[in-house]
């Protein structure tokens, strides 16, 4: 029998061919409480940097905005898909699950649930799934390109305060990362500052994970 059409040599060349086939960057499911503003964040920041579209997938929570929705919709998108959005069933390596604290009731149950999540992906693979949180609003991310911020303040000074440096800021519009790109390593560094002084949990400390996805993003165009 010739080398070639050995057992071992046919399944290596089956393997190679499935691989292959495959994006050699991670899979990302991002599931956002938001129908517009984050989700638009996320895919201008796909656009901008030319990641591919079947390796970055971000959308909004069916279920609705409240935190243990979103990880819900989260882990059932995962496991079961949507043809229409184009997302196949247990195609990622890593699923995000992007909430606010804002005043939700369920907020820690959200955090409880995603820490429990245990799934394989259709490669067998254990995936990461994980809670993206912001304390108390998506906005303190965008503001922490502008100002450094340790002290509590509640979402409408947040607001307030992002709106003196972005006048036209408006929820759900297109073009925040583009308008805050320039100060992306400042804000980094404020935010990670801020995460090692505080938690996801402590109901009076200012928090947000988001740039440790903008992070994992930014990396895969390297």
């Amino acid at each position: 029998m010739a080398r070639d059409n050995h057992p071992r040599e046919r399944q290596a060349r089956k393997i190679a061919r499935k691989q292959g086939k495959r994006a050699s960057a991670d899979r990302i499911l991002i599931v956002c409480e938001g129908s517009k503003t984050e989700v638009n964040y996320f895919d201008e920041i796909r656009k901008t940097l030319k990641l591919p579209t079947a390796n970055i997938h971000a959308i909004h929570s069916a279920y609705g905005t409240s935190p243990h929705q979103v990880v819900d919709y989260a882990r059932d998108l995962f496991i079961n898909g949507n043809i229409e959005s184009g997302i196949q069933p247990r195609a990622f390596e890593k699923v995000f699950a992007v909430f606010d604290r804002d005043s939700h009731e369920r907020y820690f149950d959200a955090l409880n649930n995603a820490q429990k999540i245990s799934l394989r992906n259709d490669q067998n693979i254990t995936i990461e799934f994980k809670a993206v949180v912001s304390k108390p609003n998506f906005e303190l991310w965008l503001l922490l390109h502008y100002e450094d911020q340790r002290a509590w303040i509640e979402r409408d000074i947040v607001l307030s305060k992002l709106k003196s440096h972005l006048p036209n800021y408006e929820k759900g519009q297109a073009g925040h990362f583009s308008s805050t790109q320039e100060n992306l390593c400042i804000a980094s560094e404020r935010a990670s500052t801020l995460k090692s002084e505080s938690n996801q949990w402590d109901e009076h400390q200012l928090y947000t994970d988001v740039h440790e996805l903008v992070d994992l993003l930014i990396k895969l165009k390297n």
